[in-house]
């Protein structure tokens, strides 16, 4: 029913594995086939292409949703439908920034100080770049760039546009950020002419729906535990929880079973402390989805 396509590069792991978490696992001939089938019978085809072309190719109505991320979205300025920000990135689930950066010694400390003519940047979004030289009636050289752009200031560029998670590899390259663009995540984005079709529409918001409860139960595990009634409400304000922590009488005792989400790496403190509370028979498992 639905034609996808996904991002090759650095989000293309982190991507099979959301989908492989999703129970959306994707199959292919090898690691570098462009071609996938995902044994889910809404999903016809799929396609794995360079993040930077997927925008235009769903505006255009050749796939029906595809995963990119916002700066590609808005470098194209095509037309699509966001269906869903997805909080990840090739390692993180921060947002990437598209920033402005110049040389450490430089006086300018904001895109107001920099020259309104004559100033030369490069960059690989041409386009988004421009737009925001022309909002910030600056006269602009925007040139593109192939890769390596941090290594163009001061000798071949006066500034960048460049992308980064922490400003650390620009810092390492001697230069500081002065402004920040965009803030960009990785977005399920689908055709116009295909979200328009109910039937369709109908299967990506359930595509999304697998995806968003993948991502949502990353780093949250399920702990069960049962506790004397003197010790439930000690026990009870030391769980965080997604809302109320379900609590349950156990038959012929004044016991109870307590059951709740919190988060993995809270764990290691929290096990302990509610055994010291009078929990017992606490037990952790793993979470594969949340559906809110």
């Amino acid at each position: 029913m639905l034609s996808i396509v996904l991002p090759k590069g650095s989000l293309e792991r982190a991507t099979l594995q959301l989908f492989e978490d999703a129970d959306l696992a994707l199959s292919r001939a090898s690691d570098v086939d462009y071609r996938g089938t995902i044994d889910d019978p809404r999903v016809a085809d799929v396609r794995i292409l360079r993040p930077q072309e997927i925008p235009r190719y769903v505006a255009e109505g050749r796939f029906d949703i595809g995963i990119t991320g916002r700066d590609w979205i808005e470098e194209t300025g095509v037309e699509v439908v966001s269906l869903a920000q997805l909080h990840y990135s090739k390692a993180t689930a921060r947002p990437i920034r598209v920033v402005l950066a110049v040389a450490a010694d430089s006086p300018a400390e904001k895109v107001d100080d920099l020259p309104r003519a004559g100033l030369r940047v490069h960059t690989e979004y041409p386009a988004l770049t421009r737009r925001y030289f022309e909002r910030h009636g600056i006269d602009a050289d925007v040139v593109l760039s192939y890769g390596a752009t941090e290594a163009k200031v001061p000798d071949i560029a006066d500034a960048v546009v460049e992308i980064t998670e922490t400003g650390r590899a620009l810092r390492a390259a001697g230069l500081k950020i002065v402004d920040t663009i965009l803030e960009s995540y990785t977005e399920l984005i689908a055709s116009p002419q295909a979200f328009a079709d109910p039937e369709r529409r109908r299967a990506m918001e359930q595509l999304r729906t697998l995806l968003e409860g993948a991502l949502e139960a990353r780093g949250r595990v399920l702990i069960k535990l049962n506790v004397d009634g003197p010790n439930l409400d000690a026990v009870i304000a030391m769980l965080p929880a997604l809302k109320s922590p379900t609590v349950s009488k156990l038959f012929g005792d004044d016991a109870y079973a307590v059951e709740t989400v919190v988060a993995k790496r809270e764990i290691n403190t929290l096990i302990p402390a509610l055994k010291s509370a009078g929990a017992a028979g606490i037990i952790e498992l793993p979470i594969s989805k949340i559906v809110h």
